[in-house]
């Protein structure tokens, strides 16, 4: 254990959840529309933040540009998160004006989590026509997520020729809409210490989730994280001060019926035995965080991950439902966030940098 592992925790700044938005293959306008809901509620409750995730060839969110542009027309004050956007499906320009068009309609609320991975599926038929044949050529690497860091700093793409009288004088040497400060707002979302040593040198924000990596022996799941939150720190210009959010799977019994206290226990005992083994190489999974607010309380408090975190996530089980969902975000809001030190952000605009 290192000296700062074993300080105390840190004080908790921000609160969020993270949502699949999963919805029916043959009726997603319903699951879109719920989605949509559980963020306006979410607001309503006074959460910090809302961070969705990406799902391609799933039935789940598969854009979170477009779906920001939606959620910034039903609320005002709540961050938007991806958690996260695999830069390996994207073409950095492209993605650059979707976030920042997605920006600027929300007033500066996204925040843009990121992750890189080349190629993932076996058959080459279906990455030919995922990520087109020119795949085999690309560079799935870091640098990609650099290119797209500029580009929505607003470094130039061009030189702008002059208007010669022709389509308008509206050309621009950089990518359009620009939206000041979301290049500043971008997360790594990792889970090995080479992606924690990058994302600090790289000064980006670090963010962490119930999947990991089990290195150097080390296969505790908390310890393991913490590790990677300490080499980020280690790594970043900005020290101890440079961000962190801890996510994991947390689901809270208090305020639910007695069928939802069926199905979360269901639910946290079917998905156990994935937690007790390595997978792959060396792939890690923690626990689900089934109990009561006491229970709930004590177990963030005592896990090192979440001491050395700035912001804490809370990880919705896509299988459940609307109400079962806003059931979670409430007792988050209402209970536990209080009883961790945080208050609501109802009233106040909020400070996401």
């Amino acid at each position: 254990m290192t000296q700062s592992t074993a300080n105390s925790s840190r004080p908790l700044k921000h609160l969020g959840f993270i949502h699949l938005v999963p919805f029916s293959r043959d009726n997603p306008a319903q699951g879109l529309a719920d989605g949509l809901e559980l963020f306006r509620y979410a607001e309503e409750l006074g959460l910090d933040s809302g961070w969705v995730r990406t799902r391609h060839l799933q039935n789940g969110l598969p854009s979170p540009a477009t779906f920001f542009a939606a959620a910034a027309q039903h609320t005002e004050h709540i961050g938007l998160g991806s958690a996260v956007i695999p830069v390996g499906y994207e073409n950095p320009f492209r993605l650059a004006e979707d976030l920042g068009t997605a920006d600027v309609l929300s007033g500066g609320r996204v925040l843009g989590g990121l992750s890189v991975h080349g190629p993932g599926y076996a058959d080459d038929a279906v990455n030919d026509t995922v990520y087109d044949t020119g795949w085999r050529e690309e560079d799935y690497g870091y640098g990609r997520i650099e290119r797209l860091r500029g580009l929505l700093a607003g470094d130039p793409v061009r030189e702008v020729p002059p208007y010669n009288g022709i389509g308008g004088d509206i050309d621009s040497e950089r990518v359009e809409p620009h939206s000041p400060g979301l290049s500043e707002r971008l997360w790594y979302g990792g889970g090995s210490l080479r992606s924690a040593e990058w994302a600090g040198q790289a000064g980006f924000n670090w963010l962490v989730s119930n999947i990991s990596s089990s290195e150097n022996g080390i296969t505790d799941f908390s310890i393991a994280q913490r590790a990677q939150i300490d080499t980020f720190r280690a790594a970043h210009p900005a020290g101890e001060d440079a961000r962190v959010s801890v996510a994991r799977v947390i689901v809270p019994t208090d305020g639910a019926t007695p069928e939802q206290q069926q199905k979360y226990s269901e639910y946290a005992e079917g998905r156990t035995p994935r937690t007790r083994k390595i997978h792959g190489k060396n792939t890690i999974i923690a626990p689900d965080v089934l109990g009561s607010l006491d229970e709930i309380v004590e177990f963030i408090q005592q896990d090192v991950a979440f001491q050395g975190a700035d912001d804490y996530l809370f990880e919705l089980p896509f299988e459940f439902e609307l109400e079962d969902w806003k059931q979670i975000l409430h007792q988050l809001a209402t209970r536990i966030g209080p009883a961790l030190g945080w208050q609501p952000s109802a009233q106040r605009r909020l400070v996401l940098v």
